[in-house]
């Protein structure tokens, strides 16, 4: 009998060893599937770097990722609040769970020299010629969300539900995500419980960065004008003087984050341009300034912004300005609210990604003053939406040991200098939000 036992302990092990070499093969089938595609993929990410689009410019674009999607069994629509592309697949009951990557790039002349860098040069909406760049990283979310895209295509055996996946425009503008839903985004086609979305970004290559709760910050633009009485340079008692004001109003501002804001609640207030005035010896009537302001909480910002507005109105009547010379101050109606990573959907995911990638790829990072209108996606119903935007490190590993991991030394979004590890990133990326997707949608 007890040879019996250990006869049945010794089959059950074996047969343990087995479940367990088996699910580690699984496992290596997305990684294996991944590196398969990679090849075609780069060409597609080289090809994208080298034409991109301004903010609502997204044509070409467009075209190109939903022909590239066309094929996969997708219900593709075009043109959705612009040049957006929503694609549905079917697969059964369950959850609906959307993917979301951005297509517009940046009025940036790049500097990279790589051999397949950007020549592009456009005109903006304000009227500018300029060189255009993915400097934001779009061609590698795109790339990522084609291979995606054809992942859960060729897996639809082990997972039941609903996927949404959207290429959206004019994310650079703040404007793109808004734009889509008002288009019918939630009314029009399956609507999401949950909206994910990843952002290549100042880690090492192939390293997920997350925060739990604010990730990203209101972004608000603040037009001031600061109106004064002109005169003679030489004769300034006899005038009111604009740039004296702004100056004014210039340095009391920096009061509003040091003093008025909870210090662990962060917040920044920056005066990003002054012009005023046309000659040496004329006061003007008039200095126009530009600020950005950053916040996390509704409420924080409401403070921020009225606080403006109060400092404004009262360095004016310091100055002794008459009432109908007051500042006026100018918020603009479209600001990117900040970005919120729901709970528990973002310790899930992340526990998922700890057991794919290991503890050691998958960091938790503090929130960036940093801007997305992907919040837009839960904030058009978030009772019934959740969401979550992570991090994919980008920088090649060797710029990271050389720079011993300060960021202040590297190219950072947004530079002409901006040049991810390409591979890395995209093929983490794909493996990352295709992981996530299988365990949110996963047959129970």
């Amino acid at each position: 009998m007890r040879r019996g036992w250990r006869g049945l302990a010794k089959s059950a092990i074996l047969l343990l060893s087995a479940m367990l070499a088996m699910s580690a093969a699984d496992a290596d089938i997305l990684s294996d599937s991944v590196k398969g595609d990679m090849p075609r993929l780069l060409t597609l990410y080289r090809d994208l770097h080298s034409h991109p689009e301004l903010s609502r410019q997204e044509k070409q674009t467009s075209a190109r990722l939903a022909k590239e999607i066309s094929g996969l069994g997708f219900k593709v629509t075009p043109g959705v609040g612009g040049d957006g592309i929503v694609a549905v697949l079917e697969n059964g009951p369950g959850p609906v769970v959307m993917l979301r990557t951005d297509m517009d790039a940046l009025p940036v002349t790049e500097t990279t020299g790589l051999p397949f860098a950007s020549k592009v040069r456009a005109t903006t909406a304000s009227g500018v010629e300029t060189g255009v760049m993915h400097a934001c990283g779009h061609d590698v979310h795109m790339t990522s969300w084609v291979g995606i895209a054809r992942r859960l295509a060729a897996t639809k055996k082990i997972w039941s539900g609903t996927l949404v996946m959207i290429a959206q425009p004019a994310e650079e503008i703040g404007a793109g995500a808004k734009a889509m839903l008002d288009d019918g985004l939630y009314t029009r086609f399956p609507k999401p419980s949950v909206v994910l979305a990843f952002h290549d970004g100042p880690l090492p290559a192939g390293v997920i960065g997350y925060t739990s709760g604010y990730t990203l910050a209101n972004v608000d633009s603040v037009d001031m004008l600061v109106r004064g009485v002109g005169g003679h340079g030489a004769y300034p008692h006899n005038s009111k003087d604009p740039i004296v004001l702004a100056a004014r109003i210039v340095v009391a501002l920096q009061t509003i984050v040091s003093r008025e804001i909870d210090p662990e609640d962060a917040a920044v207030v920056t005066v990003g341009s002054i012009h005023g005035g046309t000659k040496h010896n004329i006061i003007p009537d008039e200095v126009k300034l530009q600020l950005t302001v950053r916040s996390f909480s509704p409420e924080t910002r409401t403070r921020i912004l009225d606080s403006i507005k109060r400092i404004a109105r009262g360095e004016a009547i310091a100055a002794g300005m008459p009432e109908d010379r007051m500042p006026v101050v100018t918020i603009q109606d479209q600001y990117t609210p900040a970005t919120f990573n729901s709970e528990p959907l973002t310790s899930d995911i992340m526990a998922t990604f700890r057991d794919r990638f290991g503890a050691d790829r998958v960091r938790a990072v503090p929130p960036s003053m940093a801007g997305e209108d992907f919040s837009q996606y839960r904030l058009a119903d978030p009772d019934h939406v959740q969401s979550l935007l992570f991090w994919v490190g980008a920088i090649p590993q060797n710029e990271w040991d050389a720079a011993k991991g300060d960021t202040s030394k590297l190219p950072g979004l947004h530079s002409p200098f901006w040049a991810p590890d390409a591979e890395t990133t995209i093929s983490t990326g794909i493996e990352a939000m295709t992981t996530a997707a299988l365990h949110l949608l996963a047959k129970r």
